[in-house]
């Protein structure tokens, strides 16, 4: 055999031995996606944390040798969406393996009630963990002569797109104070593009439902002289009453630069999945959420990260928790 022949003989061993290593790789892996919302607010940098914190490739580095803590053969991505409805349709149909959204969302399409009455009830919509605190942002400009959520009638409003929890919101809060969606002039802008139209002049106001601080939201009041508008008083306290997953709750003063601090309302964010997802799989990804090094990832990946704590995954879970969600819980000793 001429040592041609020879070198392509090996060569093509090596090939097969590596396509065989190949595939029993990619057996190991396992990719779970999870739905955040548009890139310039709070769900996708906090998805971004969460799913580096439970992911652990095949050959990571053991924990305390600087790699993963997170679940073994597990890649976890955070992907860009619409927001809570997007995700939650997405969760049902399959396209997507989980994703983050308010409470109230959540609950309206688990039992087909709210804004969901008369659709079909996303009865295979389970929880992994209640996340976080979400303010309902109403933004403008100094000067607007907007001060109230009344004073929005015939001005230019952007309320996100249809199927995001901000579009939901946000009709919810004018209906409390005497508006419909008819009586101002609806954009259905997001992040970015919302906030640039407002500086530029083309809004009068926006609609933003996030945990503070919004990164969209950070980079305009460094650039212009942004002001909240109180969600407060009957309207507020109407809506609170109505609806039990709001809350009366402040934006802090320090949340963004030179904005005073502004009461309003908030909602939860949770994270859900589909109740066929394997129950193995959800215990340790759970498991995986709670541990020490996600806890250091949290702590230092975006603000709200903090707030993320296993004290309270289970507030405000108006959907029933994945049974390997709810086993962690309770080997936890964080429910009975």
């Amino acid at each position: 055999m001429s040592l041609f022949s020879k070198t392509l003989k090996a060569a093509a061993l090596g090939a097969l031995i590596g396509g065989i290593t190949t595939a029993a790789f990619a057996q190991d892996i396992k990719f779970f996606t999870i739905g955040t919302g548009g890139t310039s607010f709070t769900y996708y940098p906090v998805g971004g944390v969460i799913a580096n914190a439970i992911s652990k490739p095949p050959g990571s580095r053991e924990c305390g040798e600087g790699g993963s803590c997170g679940v073994e053969g597990l890649i976890a991505s955070a992907v860009s969406s619409r927001g809570s409805v997007d995700n939650v349709n997405a969760i049902i149909s399959g396209l997507r393996n989980s994703g983050f959204a308010q409470s109230d969302v959540a609950y309206w399409a688990y039992t087909g009630t709210g804004t969901q009455e008369g659709k079909e009830p996303a009865k295979d919509l389970r929880t992994i963990a209640a996340l976080f605190e979400e303010h309902i942002h109403l933004v403008t400009l100094e000067g607007s002569g907007i001060n109230s959520v009344a004073d929005l009638k015939g001005k230019r409003v952007s309320v996100d797109e249809p199927g995001s929890g901000t579009y939901v919101d946000a009709g919810l809060i004018m209906e409390a104070n005497g508006l419909t969606y008819s009586d101002i002039t609806e954009e259905n802008l997001k992040g970015g593009a919302a906030t640039e139209a407002l500086r530029n002049g083309k809004l009068d106001a926006l609609f933003v439902v996030a945990g503070y601080p919004s990164g969209a939201l950070v980079e305009l009041a460094s650039a212009a002289d942004m002001k909240l508008v109180p969600i407060t008083g009957e309207g507020a306290d109407a809506l609170v009453s109505k609806y039990g997953f709001f809350a009366s709750s402040e934006i802090p003063a320090d949340a963004y630069e030179s904005v005073a601090a502004t009461p309003t309302v908030s909602v939860g964010a949770q994270w859900f999945t589909n109740a066929n997802e394997e129950e193995e799989l959800i215990y340790q990804i759970t498991k995986a959420l709670w541990n020490e090094e996600s806890r250091r990832l949290l702590d230092v990946g975006h603000a709200k990260g903090k707030t993320i704590t296993p004290d309270t995954a289970l507030f405000g879970v108006g959907v029933p928790l994945h049974p390997g969600a709810e086993r962690y819980y309770k080997e936890a000793g964080l429910m009975k």
